[in-house]
């Protein structure tokens, strides 16, 4: 067996193992919250709200780039990869149809890399680093909440394992790219400062 076939057969059985051996009513409908991108407006609201509280320009150039991470995970994933590697969903896949229990929609037909996790995990990555060098606060919590949803990908059978750790290590590096832009921008405006100091401090 070649190493991608065997790789391949390892992600179906932690597939199978999640997606319908570790699956009961009361989780079917917790995960199917947790994925939903509705639940997370409060946080969302909430991270709005942190932004507001820090200086103007440290709190536009934090929007900025959380935007610009998002967006590049979102289409890197969907719109590159995807149609890239070409891996079918669980839903598509003829060897996962006895496995697969439909209890959501199956959706766009390829599955490798997982959207939701390069765009969470792009997300915590930035945050977590950035919020660290802002405020020196480790969020934690950040790395749980991205998991969590990954890990409902998978349950609700959306995604194979594999699919989520692809887009965690795109997210993850993704994060960690626009941070060190993060501190570049800031270095730069504070070096401008230094030499000018009638400009306001940023």
């Amino acid at each position: 067996m070649y190493f991608f076939d065997w790789l391949d057969h390892i992600d179906k059985i932690a597939f199978t193992f999640i997606h319908k051996d570790m699956s009961t009513r009361w989780l079917d409908y917790l995960m199917l919250l947790l994925r939903n991108q509705y639940t997370w407006i409060p946080l969302y609201v909430f991270m709005l709200y942190w932004t507001y509280k820090l200086d103007r320009p440290t709190g536009l150039k934090f929007i900025c780039l959380t935007l610009l991470c998002f967006a590049i995970t979102d289409f890197t994933s969907s719109s590159i990869l995807k149609y890239h590697f070409e891996r079918l969903r669980p839903c598509y896949d003829e060897d996962m149809t006895t496995v697969v229990r439909g209890i959501i929609g199956c959706g766009g037909k390829y599955s490798f890399p997982s959207s939701h996790a390069s765009n969470h995990f792009g997300l915590a990555t930035f945050w977590y680093f950035t919020i660290f060098h802002i405020k020196q606060q480790k969020w934690h919590w950040l790395w749980f909440w991205a998991f969590a949803i990954c890990y409902a990908q998978v349950y609700v059978g959306k995604h194979f394992p594999f699919d989520i750790v692809g887009g965690a290590v795109l997210g993850i590096f993704t994060g960690l790219c626009m941070f060190k832009l993060f501190e570049a921008w800031v270095k730069r405006d504070y070096n401008k400062y230094l030499k000018n100091p009638s400009l306001s401090l940023p």
